[in-house]
């Protein structure tokens, strides 16, 4: 490694920022003093070298899932057991649990090292979850990280088994082949809740339609995982009835992962549409969506 990532603590005081490359960690533990300092201490020696860990490996990470595999470090075995069982569903890669595997080493990292009363590694919005006894946790969620918009809220309990969300769909970070504004998915790790937000968006599509633009992954990225795949550059105007259509067909998808206890819940969001799978409540939020902490999109 001829670089080192950064660290630091941010202006509150409070948080930890941990950077390296593609990978940007906000970081919160809470408890009592000395263990919330070892715990950062141990976040960054962990993190320190990881992105290199997963770029020794990369050519097989951005190759489609199979039941085997010969990928030798920690995360990256992560990544492959957590997309696995979603290979059935639609084309998938290791690479799409990446982020969410990174915050789940971290968080094990810091518990390894201290006992906390809650700590939250969040991704850029795939969020792994510690939640001692009478603990919970807020999120907010964005229908569109674009613009101002509609802010929902979730609460996640300690008592519940959801310990990862994370947050998929056209404007993120990564390419997309549905047309979803943004899929949240709730899981029992962060690393499964990644894999299935992207299979999610995924399936919130309206195929062969006029409105849609499409491009082949590697004319975007040449080193795409998802090669000559068209991935979603641009949505028109779709009527009340196409975009019900769409989030039905994520919605289809999202059923059944639940049934087959492989998310907790999701919420599937498209032009000013929201549906909402499994038991969680969402609630609607007044303030700007800027506003809190915990708002999530990726």
């Amino acid at each position: 490694m001829t670089r080192l990532p950064q660290i630091a603590l941010l202006s509150d005081g409070r948080r930890l920022h941990l950077q390296d490359g593609p990978i940007d960690l906000i970081i919160e533990a809470r408890g009592r003093a000395d263990a919330v300092r070892a715990a950062y201490e141990a976040a960054a020696r962990r993190f320190t070298g990881l992105l290199d860990e997963l770029c020794a490996e990369l050519p097989e990470l951005r190759a489609a899932a199979e039941a085997r595999t010969s990928l030798k470090g920690v995360v990256a075995r992560r990544m492959h057991a957590a997309v696995a069982p979603f290979a059935a569903d639609g084309f998938i890669t290791p690479m799409a649990a990446v982020a969410g595997s990174v915050a789940e080493e971290i968080l094990g990292a810091m518990l390894g090292a201290a006992r906390l009363d809650q700590a939250y590694v969040n991704n850029g919005g795939d969020i792994a979850l510690h939640l001692g006894k009478g603990e919970h946790f807020s999120i907010g969620l964005v229908d569109r990280p674009d613009r101002d918009g509609v802010m929902r809220a979730l609460r996640v309990d300690a008592d519940e088994p959801v310990r990862g969300v994370a947050t998929s769909g056209r404007h993120g970070r990564s390419f997309s082949l549905g047309i979803a504004d943004a899929v949240t998915v709730l899981a029992a790790t962060a690393s499964r809740a990644d894999a299935a937000a992207t299979i999610i968006a995924n399936a919130v599509d309206l195929p062969g339609h006029p409105a849609i633009v499409r491009q082949p992954a590697r004319e975007l990225q040449p080193d795409s995982d998802l090669g000559a795949r068209l991935v979603t550059r641009d949505v028109g105007e779709l009527s009340h009835d196409e975009t019900a259509a769409a989030l039905e067909s994520g919605a289809e998808c999202a059923r059944r992962l639940f049934d087959r206890g492989l998310i907790e819940g999701a919420v599937l969001q498209l032009s000013g549409d929201m549906l909402v799978i499994g038991p969680k409540d969402i609630e609607r939020q007044e303030a700007r969506p800027r506003q809190l902490e915990n708002a999530v999109h990726a």
